[in-house]
């Protein structure tokens, strides 16, 4: 599954480029003159959706959901996003401050206080205002914001890591699609999906940046009395595109990283400052309680259609955000595949939908059930009334409630900049790899281009006021890509199952080892005890483990085969082509341990580079197509390393056997 050889001096591939960037401009003009017809449309097509697809949109979230929780507790997870011998490139904080701020940060903030108050004064069924309507709210905002919404962006990511990182395609939209049209994805069809995700990624970062700027509008108002209108918002705008184009220069380690963490920090420290200086009792005990609540109604709420007593509720919520999150996929799923290199599949679900799910339920708690509670118990009907006039300063309100209200509201303010910061990079990102191959080594003006166009993009939509259109549009969008999406997750669960075949055969007994002489046994013994170099460990692949290969290839060309034997750096590597089905490959690689005495089993380690260190040592690895497999042939004889090669060649052609 190799994508063809590509030009490296290419920075970018032209047919999704220059595409990509013509319809954007071509939908944003329409949006922007004919604002007025755009918004008509569009909101034409999202009430058709609403009326005609609503039971298609619940079916495809609901089929997601169980896909990523069957794949997570099957034997699939086992399986590496890389290599067998890949290592994660982040640890645990910094990856999970960044998907989680690309995610759905700046949405707590926007809703955290406005969705349940909302919900309780406005349910779906029942009395509004009743003790019922506060536990009502708190469980369709966890069913909103919760484990259906993290497993559409998982799914997506695991696709895309799956199929970039353990089958070397690029990491774009269209790998995706390979189990079903194989190479055809670097064809038209290919950049025709990557155009599709560029676009719905532009406009969602967006109109997402405009609305976004009317909360810290109404921020800066509720602090500073800075005006509310078009000229700051439009500063506001230019002042977040600017910030994100530096970190995106900087880079993911230096930029994205770094604000994902600041990010992090802020959120917690809100939340607990909220929590302690609260109701803390009552916050704690209503989150297991909604908790509860939730799992106990989920599979109901899921399928929930009120086919039964049809209500506008529905369309205004529910499928809204089942859209939304759809639409947004492409964009947060290939941010999250691109931090998620070398986790297995159990923990890339465990770390991708569980734990922020449950983060953002807490967070809801915390701010949801606050607000209700100030309501509800304490007569607090003022805040109610302007969550319902005006969402961007319920948040503002509510912090009024507490100690410090200036800097708690200067808190949120800084808060929702950094996130929608770090929106905008991430988003600029993506959007570059999208069109550049997968690549994120671009040049700098590529990065600015792409988030300076998603400033543009905002500017010119909140002038105009087509922002609602263009928002209803990529909801929308999340039709034709729920297509794709069913058919790529078959796909996927179809590899799965072959990678899976291939590991239980690479398993499967084979012939043992022969020891050959008498005194073969005694010389493996004496490798066992003793930890070589890397010169040692070069000149036996030099010496031993190249011949034994390049007799191995002569043997398999009398056979009929074509077989070919390369070296990179210090590394040999056999390759025997199987005539249309997958290859077989074995490798010999230098790889470097530390002893067992070392007293920093930290230390980072360089595979190529003797340095002399008393606390290290080299072995003689192999390598399959699937990566290292963890056991060492340095002080092999020849026949030994033959019956090896063997054994693993009668272990491949068991797996294709089992596949065909």
């Amino acid at each position: 599954m190799k994508p063809p050889q590509r030009d490296n001096k290419a920075h970018f591939d032209p047919p999704v480029f220059y595409t990509a960037t013509g319809v954007l401009l071509l939908l944003v003009a329409y949006a922007v003159l004919f604002a007025d017809d755009a918004t008509a449309r569009f909101k034409a097509l999202q009430a058709g959706i609403v009326a005609n697809m609503s039971w298609y949109y619940v079916l495809v979230v609901a089929i997601v959901l169980i896909s990523v929780v069957m794949i997570g507790v099957s034997r699939f997870g086992e399986i590496r996003l890389g290599p067998e011998h890949a290592k994660p490139d982040y640890g645990y904080g910094s990856w999970l401050a960044m998907l989680f701020s690309a995610g759905m940060g700046i949405g707590l903030l926007f809703f955290g206080v406005a969705e349940p108050v909302m919900h309780y004064l406005s349910p779906p069924v029942g009395e509004t205002g009743t003790v019922a309507a506060a536990r009502e709210a708190m469980v369709l905002t966890f069913f909103h914001w919760g484990l259906h919404a993290w497993a559409i962006y998982a799914i997506v990511a695991l696709i895309l890591a799956y199929f970039s990182y353990r089958h070397d395609l690029p990491l774009t939209l269209r790998s995706a699609l390979y189990p079903m049209i194989g190479e055809r994805i670097h064809g038209p069809i290919g950049h025709a999906v990557d155009v599709f995700a560029i676009v719905g990624t532009v406009c969602g970062v967006a109109t997402t940046l405009g609305y976004g700027v009317l909360q810290i509008n109404a921020g800066l108002n509720h602090l500073f009395d800075i005006p509310v209108g078009t000229g700051p918002q439009v500063v506001l705008i230019v002042i977040t595109t600017i910030l994100a184009t530096i970190s995106v220069v900087m880079g993911l380690d230096l930029g994205i990283k770094r604000l994902s963490q600041l990010n992090m920090g802020l959120a917690i420290l809100l939340l607990m400052m909220v929590l302690l200086l609260g109701s803390t009792v009552y916050l704690l005990q209503t989150f297991v309680q909604n908790f509860g609540s939730y799992l106990s109604v989920m599979v109901s709420r899921t399928f929930n259609l009120y086919a039964y007593a049809p209500t506008d509720w529905l369309g205004g919520w529910t499928i809204l955000y089942w859209g939304w999150w759809m639409s947004w996929s492409p964009f947060v799923g290939l941010f999250i595949a691109r931090i998620s290199r070398g986790r297995t599949i159990r923990e890339f679900i465990v770390g991708a939908m569980l734990v922020p799910a449950g983060i953002t339920l807490l967070w809801m708690t915390v701010f949801g059930n606050s607000a209700i509670h100030m309501i509800l118990d304490e007569g607090l009907t003022s805040l109610g009334r302007i969550v319902s006039e005006n969402e961007s300063l319920a948040l503002f309100q509510f912090l009024e409630q507490f100690p410090m209200p200036g800097f708690f509201s200067l808190l949120a303010v800084v808060m929702v900049v950094v996130f929608f910061v770090t929106s905008a990079d991430s988003g600029a990102m993506v959007v570059n790899m999208l069109s550049s191959h997968g690549r994120d080594d671009t040049p700098v003006w590529q990065r600015i281009f792409w988030c300076g166009l998603i400033g543009v993009v905002a500017i010119a939509l909140l002038l105009a006021g087509g922002l609602q259109s263009l928002q209803t549009a990529v909801i929308a969008s999340a039709l034709p890509f729920s297509v794709i999406l069913l058919v790529a997750i078959y796909g996927l669960i179809a590899a799965l199952r072959r990678d899976t075949a291939k590991r239980i055969a690479l398993s499967a007994p084979v012939a043992p080892a022969s020891l050959g002489s008498p005194v073969s046994w005694q010389r493996r013994l004496k490798n066992l005890v003793r930890l070589p170099s890397l010169e040692e460990v070069r000149e036996y692949i030099r010496e031993v483990g190249e011949p034994t290969l390049q007799e191995f290839a002569s043997e398999m060309e009398k056979n009929g085969f074509s077989a070919t034997v390369s070296r990179v750096n210090h590394s040999v590597c056999l390759e025997v082509l199987q005539s249309g089905e997958i290859d077989f490959i074995y490798g010999i690689h230098p790889k470097a341990h530390l002893k067992p005495s070392a007293p920093n089993p930290d230390a980072e380690l360089n595979d190529e580079v003797d340095d002399g260190s008393p606390e290290k040592y080299f072995r003689a690895e192999v390598h399959l197509q699937e990566g290292g497999q963890d056991y060492d042939v340095m002080g092999w004889t020849r026949d030994q390393l033959l019956t090896d090669i063997l054994a693993q060649y009668e272990r491949h052609l068991q797996f294709l056997h089992t596949v065909r």
